[in-house]
C-alpha cells in the first residue's frame, strides 16, 4: 500500500503540478536576470577561485563543494541510467532544459540566502530559505515547515536513495547474497557516516573539498575515455537524443512514463535548482557581495548536470549497450563499462558510486542540520542532536535494505513538496536578488571589486551583515 501511494504521489506532482512550476520559475527569472546562467557563466568560475572574506565562514569554493556534495550524487550515474532506460534518450535533452533554467532559479535562491543570512555567536554566518521567508514573510511558521521538509528530503529522502544505490552497485559481483550482504554492507556505511558527520559541518566541508573534485574529474576521464573509443555512435546518440526528445506521439501516448517527465524528474533529483537545498551552504560563505555565492551555485548546477550528468548520458548511449528497463538503475551504468573497459570498469563504476553517493550522504546531513538548527533557534541541546544522528545514522543502514522503487519515489515526493514550497516563495521574494545583481554589475562596470550595502538597492528590512 505505501509503494501504491508513493509512486501515485510521485506521478501526480511530476504530471502535472512541478513540471509546469519548475519550468515556469526558471523561464521567468532567466528573463528577469537577462539570462545571466549564460551571461555570467565565466564570471561565476572566476568568482569561486576568490579567498573568503572573512576568516570565520567558509570560502566560496568550499561552499560550492558543499552543495556540490549534495547535487553530485547516485542521480548522476543510476538516475540517469534510470531515466533513460524508462523514458528513452531524449530524457537527456529534457534534463538539460531542466539544468540551464533552473540554473536561474538557483542563482536568485542562493543570493536571497546571502542577503539575509544570519551571524553567529562566534561571527560567523549562517542562513537558508527557513531564514529569508521568516525576515521577509515574518512568518516563522512558514520557516518551521521548510525546516520540516528540508530534513525530511535530505536525511531521509535523498539517503534512503543514496544508500540503497551504493548497496545496488554490487549486485553485479558473484559474492552478493540477498539475504546478508545488504546488512554488512548498510552496516559498514553507517558507521563510516556516522563517524564523519560527528565533526561537525566544517569537518564535512574538509572531506567534500578534497573528494568532490578529485572524484568527479577520475570520472569525466572515464566517460570521456569511453566515449572517444566509440566515436563512431556519437553522431547516432545525439539524433537518438533530439529525436527522442521530440517525439510528440510518444511523450503525450504515455505522459507519465515519458522522456520530458523521467528528464524533467531526474534532472531536479540531481541538480535540486529550486529546491531550496544549496542556499543553506551559500548562506555559510564569507563573500563581499551576494550575488557572488548566487554565481557559484549557478556555477553548481552546470557542473552537476551540464557535465557530470551528460557524461554518464553520453557514456552510456556510446558503450554499445542498449537501455531497457529491465537495466535501470546500477546494472546498465556497469553493463556499459563492463563492455567497453572489462572487469576493470565494473569495479570503477562500483568505487565511483561509493564516492559519489558517500559525499551525498554527508552533504545532505549539513543541509537536515541546518533545519535542525533553525527548528532549535541555533542550539539544538547536546542529547537532542545526538539523537539526531543516531537517526540518521540508521536511515542509511535503512536505505541499502529498500526496494528499488521505493526508495526512489519516496525521495522524489518529499524532494517535491519541498521544491513546491521554495519556488513560489522565491517567485514572490526575487526582487531583492534581481536589484542585487544589477549593483553588482553597475560596480563591475565601474572597475571595482562589487561590495554590497542594502541601502544600495533601497533594501528596508534589517540584515545581519549589510548595512
Amino acid at each position: 500500500m505505501f509503494s501504491q501511494i508513493i509512486n501515485t504521489l510521485s506521478d501526480l506532482l511530476y504530471t502535472y503540478i512541478l513540471i509546469i512550476l519548475l519550468l515556469a520559475t526558471g523561464i521567468y527569472f532567466t528573463v528577469k536576470t537577462r539570462f545571466v546562467q549564460f551571461r555570467m557563466l565565466i564570471e561565476s568560475i572566476r568568482v569561486v577561485m576568490e579567498p573568503k572574506d572573512d576568516e570565520k565562514g567558509l570560502s566560496s569554493f568550499q561552499a560550492l563543494m558543499v552543495s556540490t556534495a549534495s547535487r553530485v550524487g547516485t542521480g548522476n550515474i543510476a538516475g540517469i541510467s534510470t531515466a533513460i532506460c524508462l523514458g528513452g534518450a531524449g530524457a537527456v535533452f529534457w534534463m538539460w532544459i531542466t539544468a540551464l533554467l533552473g540554473s536561474a532559479s538557483a542563482f536568485i535562491e542562493s543570493t536571497l540566502a546571502q542577503i539575509y543570512k544570519r551571524r553567529a555567536e562566534d561571527g560567523s554566518c549562517y542562513g537558508g530559505p527557513a531564514y529569508y521567508i521568516q525576515a521577509v514573510l515574518k512568518k516563522r511558521w512558514m520557516g518551521v515547515i521548510f525546516a520540516v521538509f528540508l530534513i525530511l528530503t535530505y536525511m531521509v529522502g535523498f539517503n534512503l536513495v543514496a544508500s540503497f544505490n551504493i548497496t545496488d552497485c554490487f549486485r553485479a559481483y558473484g559474492f552478493f547474497d540477498e539475504s546478508s550482504t545488504p546488512l554488512v554492507i548498510g552496516g559498514i556505511l553507517a558507521v563510516v557516516f556516522c563517524v564523519c558527520i560527528c565533526g561537525g559541518s566544517r569537518q564535512i566541508s574538509r572531506i567534500t573539498g578534497v573528494l568532490v573534485p578529485a572524484m568527479g574529474i577520475f570520472y569525466l576521464a572515464l566517460s570521456l575515455f569511453i566515449v572517444v573509443t566509440h566515436y563512431s555512435l556519437i553522431p547516432g546518440m545525439f539524433a537518438d537524443i533530439f529525436t527522442n526528445a521530440f517525439d510528440l506521439k510518444a511523450v503525450f501516448g504515455g505522459f507519465t512514463g515519458s522522456c520530458v517527465m523521467q528528464g524533467i524528474k531526474r534532472g531536479l533529483f540531481s541538480n535540486e535548482a529550486g529546491v531550496g537545498s544549496a542556499p543553506n551552504a551559500a548562506a555559510s560563505a564569507s563573500v563581499s557581495h551576494p550575488v557572488k555565492q548566487g554565481l557559484v551555485q549557478m556555477l553548481s548546477v552546470f557542473i552537476d548536470t551540464i557535465l557530470i550528468c551528460s557524461a554518464t548520458a553520453f557514456m552510456l548511449l556510446c558503450s554499445g549497450v542498449s537501455p531497457s528497463a529491465e537495466l535501470k538503475g546500477m546494472p546498465w551504468v556497469q553493463a556499459a563499462a563492463s563492455h567497453s573497459l572489462g572487469s576493470f570498469g565494473t569495479v570503477f563504476i562500483t568505487v565511483a558510486l561509493f564516492l559519489f553517493a558517500f559525499t551525498t550522504l554527508i552533504g545532505n546531513f549539513f543541509y537536515a542540520e541546518m533545519g535542525l538548527g533553525y527548528l532549535c533557534d541555533r542550539k539544538p541541546g547536546r542529547k537532542l542532536l545526538i539523537v539526531f544522528r543516531i537517526v540518521a545514522t540508521v536511515i542509511v543502514f535503512s536505505g541499502s535494505l529498500m526496494e528499488f522503487s521505493v526508495a526512489w519515489s519516496t525521495a522524489d515526493v518529499i524532494m517535491g513538496f519541498l521544491a513546491l514550497i521554495n519556488l513560489p516563495v522565491i517567485i514572490l521574494l526575487g526582487g531583492p536578488a534581481v536589484r542585487c545583481l544589477k549593483d553588482y554589475v553597475r560596480q563591475k562596470k565601474e572597475g571595482k571589486n562589487p561590495v554590497f550595502k542594502a541601502a544600495d538597492i533601497g533594501l528596508k528590512d534589517r540584515t545581519d551583515f549589510w548595512n
